[in-house]
């Protein structure tokens, strides 16, 4: 089977893709444009969606998307109205305390009922470290210089798991009893003290926000260099990879298996698309190709990130066939260019030829939890005894610390 991730950005990442016909400038920033996208990869069974966010402005062009809305806040929103995929909203370590992201992700994986995980990624530029000097002293909260060393942040990045996966253990399962008999509402001695001290953060906990359902959300993490390649390897459930090619993807993931020591991460290979139904002949619609050109005539200089596909719904197919046959990936997260007209084209047409070809599960039965989704059992309680708890799931092979 292919894992299947989908990244949801505004119109799309491509900066000018707001400018195409179909898409909904007006709505980037209310809730509607943002349930609608995430409905339709729900009913695309993906495995799950992932909300991108970080400090810093995505362009300082006036003619390119600029401005985002909270990731974490967004998941949550469309958690009720959604039944079946994972809600992913990318938190950016630097800036971020580990109580509150370990509080906000626990809270989204109660109201998602299991379907939470979170992606971690770092604040790299001057314009970010800039953004948080602290008032009235005019010094920042960390060195600027750190704020652009990527080892330092992502050792930082590193630290930020460990503090995130004491919290969500901080309370044992059945830590609240609401015993209306005796007026206990909660078993203090299945509450536990964390204390965890890195570099520039110190975490005391317990957590305020109970266990969640699923124990320990799932962490992704995007391997863009080698410090990242290697906090990936060895705290992350989910990889994602970025390469020209299937080729070099491959070898991207190997790099991730040999740094990993023993732990096996799903790797999956960001892909970005752009889709446009088969065109018979005149008057057929335009096809993706000329959409891309027109876009980048738009927006000049906006590169590839990794591989891409400007195409058909046939096209995506076959590329994600050969994604499929190849031993050292898992999966793919497809990164529309443009929204929603790519998505509808993956929803409609994308996902029932792949389950046709067998590459994806029929969306039958109950929704599975995300970690169900790759294969992860739910840890038990690293605090908990078998006298102390009722857990008596098979302890994490995510690579949480013991």
């Amino acid at each position: 089977m292919l894992h299947l991730a989908i990244e949801l950005d505004g119109a799309g990442r491509h900066p000018a893709a707001w400018r195409l016909p179909g898409a909904d400038p007006g709505g980037l920033f209310g809730a509607a444009h943002h349930v609608r996208l995430a409905q339709l990869a729900d009913a695309a069974d993906a495995d799950l969606v992932v909300h991108p966010d970080a400090f810093a402005d995505r362009s300082a062009r006036d003619g390119e998307q600029r401005g985002r809305l909270d990731a974490v806040a967004l998941a949550s929103r469309v958690a009720p109205l959604t039944t079946r995929a994972g809600l992913v909203p990318v938190v950016t370590t630097t800036w971020t305390e580990p109580f509150h992201t370990a509080k906000a992700v626990a809270t989204l994986d109660i109201v998602s009922a299991g379907r939470a995980g979170v992606q971690l990624d770092v604040s790299r530029t001057a314009q970010e470290a800039r953004a948080f000097v602290r008032s009235g002293t005019g010094e920042p909260g960390r060195g600027a210089d750190d704020a652009l060393d990527p080892a330092d942040l992502w050792e930082e990045a590193a630290e930020t798991v460990e503090a995130l996966r004491l919290l969500w253990d901080s309370w044992e399962d059945d830590a609240v009893v609401r015993d209306v008999a005796t007026g206990r509402y909660v078993d203090r001695d299945k509450l536990h003290h964390v204390d965890v001290v890195g570099r520039r953060f110190s975490v005391r906990g317990p957590s305020i926000t109970p266990r969640p359902p699923q124990g320990q959300p799932l962490v992704l993490v995007a391997a863009d260099d080698g410090p990242s390649l290697r906090v990936a390897a060895r705290h992350a459930d989910v990889v994602r990879v970025a390469a020209p090619d299937l080729p070099a993807a491959a070898e991207r993931a190997r790099a991730v298996r040999r740094e990993a020591a023993g732990r096996r991460p799903a790797v999956l290979l960001d892909v970005e698309v752009l889709l446009r139904p088969e065109t018979t002949g005149e008057g057929a619609g335009e096809g993706a190709g000329r959409v891309l050109d027109r876009l980048e005539g738009w927006a000049p200089g906006h590169p590839a990130r990794s591989l891409r596909l400007a195409g058909t719904p046939a096209d995506l197919v076959a590329l994600l066939a050969d994604v499929a046959a190849e031993a050292d990936l898992d999966g793919a997260a497809l990164v529309p260019l443009d929204l929603p007209a790519s998505l509808e084209l993956v929803a409609a047409e994308v996902v029932p030829a792949l389950r046709e070809r067998g590459l994806r599960p029929a969306a039958d039965g109950p929704a599975p939890a995300l970690r169900e989704r790759f294969g992860l059992p739910r840890p038990a309680n690293r605090f908990a005894t078998p006298t102390t708890s009722s857990t008596t799931a098979a302890p994490s092979t995510s690579g949480a610390p013991a």
